[in-house]
């Protein structure tokens, strides 16, 4: 990677790392803290708190990813940053939990994930793009396990109103980051916008990869309902959770780190995608039987995550790679939908499931799910790596 690939990339990386730290924090405390918000006793409205910030930020990626597309990457990620802040400050009033409810929709409409994909799609080569895809995906799962161990600590020291004014002053280090360090777009191509729709929702290649992000999302989701309940049931106290969450996501992306620069050097993303798929498989069947332990279910969630973020950082960089060059951000922002609406269904199922049919149910449904969608991936066509010579290389000498 040139230094101008590795600059944005670890820039953009950076934003997402610092949005999402901020979300993060909130998590492990919220539903304890509001108890003692006005309103707050009331468990419906707490739910909505939460989950407000999927629906909006799921309604509004397509519309903020198209708008990079005419208006500019930086612009509408700025302004989606900007939107973030307002939502975090108005959520640290605090005076009641519809205030919290307004400022988690407010943060929700900052929908900036397709808009930061996009920048890095345009700012590396094909060859190294996964890899960037990865550091984003690495910075997430790093801050969400920092999270774990941080938020306690923080929560004591700075309460709620204290965390979510944090989230919002960290926004406004990303509005900093983009407008300071993040090295200049390339310039927009303009299409006719009802040719990429067309091009964009049609195409039968990242139709397959859009239902795979949704697959993969769901399953994450429905797993994760009954995964910290086997480990208290094996011996494991909810507060030290994180023993295991946080060497289990450190060591995950060391180890798919090789797969994917094997995959990306010889051309071979389908067969890395059949391959992680395939470990998902055998990863929720060995959940439902193989898991007596602790240990056991250790090194089940570690093979879980490797397969998991090989997944997350290909499907983005795929999806980039697929989409006309104008339509990038439109391309993403239904990516970034669909992987919402994948969260969404997959609690929703997974709740079900557990209450009716047991804990074990779940792995089973979310095994047959992914042996669906590697049956579905068999169809994909290889996408073959093309190093351009126009584009990044006139905007930076030092790419060859």
């Amino acid at each position: 990677m040139s230094a101008r690939e590795i600059r944005a990339s670890v820039a953009l990386a950076s934003i997402f790392a610092l949005r999402m730290f901020g979300l993060f924090l909130i998590l492990p405390v919220f539903a304890v803290h509001a108890r003692g918000v006005p309103g707050g006793d009331d468990a419906v409205l707490v739910g909505i708190a939460l989950g407000i910030y999927g629906l909006t930020q799921g309604l509004l990626q397509i519309p903020m990813g198209a708008a990079s597309d005419r208006f500019g990457r930086k612009p509408v990620i700025v302004v989606g940053l900007v939107l973030f802040a307002l939502g975090s400050f108005v959520a640290a009033a605090d005076a009641d939990i519809a205030w919290v409810i307004a400022g988690r929709a407010m943060q929700g409409a900052g929908a900036i994930s397709a808009a930061v994909t996009a920048f890095i799609a345009d700012s590396t080569r094909e060859e190294h793009r996964t890899k960037a895809m990865a550091l984003v995906g690495a910075s997430i799962g790093l801050t969400f396990a920092f999270s774990l161990v941080a938020a306690p600590v923080l929560y004591a020291a700075i309460g709620m109103e204290g965390l979510f004014a944090m989230t919002g002053l960290l926004a406004i280090a990303g509005v900093a980051a983009v407008l300071w360090v993040v090295p200049p777009a390339l310039a927009k191509s303009a299409a006719d916008d009802a040719a990429r729709w067309r091009k964009v929702v049609f195409d039968r290649q990242l139709l397959r990869l859009n239902a795979g992000i949704f697959t993969l999302h769901a399953v994450q989701m429905a797993m994760f309902l009954v995964v910290p309940v086997l480990l208290v049931e094996r011996g494991l106290p909810l507060p030290q959770h994180w023993q295991i969450y946080l060497p289990v996501v450190l060591a995950s992306f060391a180890l798919m780190l090789p797969p994917i620069l094997i995959a990306e050097r010889r051309g071979r993303m389908r067969l890395l995608l059949l391959a992680a798929a395939a470990l998902m498989v055998v990863v929720q069947f060995g959940l439902r039987w193989l898991a007596p332990s602790v240990a056991a279910l250790a090194v089940w969630l570690l093979v879980f995550f490797i397969a998991f973020n090989i997944l997350e950082a290909s499907f983005p960089s795929l999806t980039s790679r697929l989409a006309p060059t104008s339509a990038r951000g439109l391309a993403l922002g239904i990516y970034n939908t669909t992987q919402a609406i994948g969260l969404a269904a997959g609690a929703t199922a997974g709740g079900w499931l557990a209450k009716h049919h047991g804990g074990g149910s779940v792995f089973l449904v979310a095994g047959l799910a992914m042996s669906l969608w590697f049956a579905l991936a068999l169809g994909m066509r290889e996408v073959p790596v093309r190093a351009r010579r126009t584009g990044l290389a006139a905007a930076d000498p030092g790419v060859r």
